[in-house]
């Protein structure tokens, strides 16, 4: 059987922290394309305040996400990271205290992998694929990559 791996790299405009921006769709779309019959597909995050993870899209059930969020990382609380007085690497002109952000993650992960079975991805009746922002408002990027065969 002939294996191939297919990517593409999504970039989605957030617009506040936290937010759920269900990518399912695309995930879909792009899985769809690729005529694989049996593999896995690799949704991945590459930052350090942006979480892929796979819940529910359900308006109250992301509200209380999002205050889960900030029971686990207050974005108020102290964080050496952002106490620029003392913190003295991976700096940038433009940033921005966002320790919470970086703890959130923690707790997320930036990737899930999703099993492809007769062309189709095995997602759960319920199941969504989510960008979770946890920083602020900016560009991010997500790689889809599936093998297969």
């Amino acid at each position: 059987m002939l294996t191939s791996i297919s990517t593409e790299v999504l970039k989605i405009q957030t617009t506040k922290a936290p937010e759920f921006i269900d990518i399912t769709d695309e995930v879909v779309k792009f899985v769809e394309g690729m005529e694989i019959n049996s593999g896995a597909l690799v949704i991945y995050s590459r930052h350090t305040t942006a979480a892929v993870r796979i819940n529910e899209n359900e308006t109250l059930l992301k509200k209380d996400m999002a205050e889960f969020l900030n029971q686990v990382a207050p974005e108020e609380d102290y964080y050496r990271h952002n106490d620029f007085s003392i913190r003295t690497e991976n700096m940038t002109e433009d940033e921005v205290p966002n320790g919470h952000a970086h703890c959130q993650s923690l707790g997320l992960g930036a990737s899930e992998t999703i099993p492809v079975i007769n062309g189709e991805l095995q997602l759960g009746n319920w199941q969504r694929v989510f960008l979770i922002e946890l920083d602020h408002a900016r560009e991010r990027e997500v790689i889809l990559q599936v093998l297969g065969g």
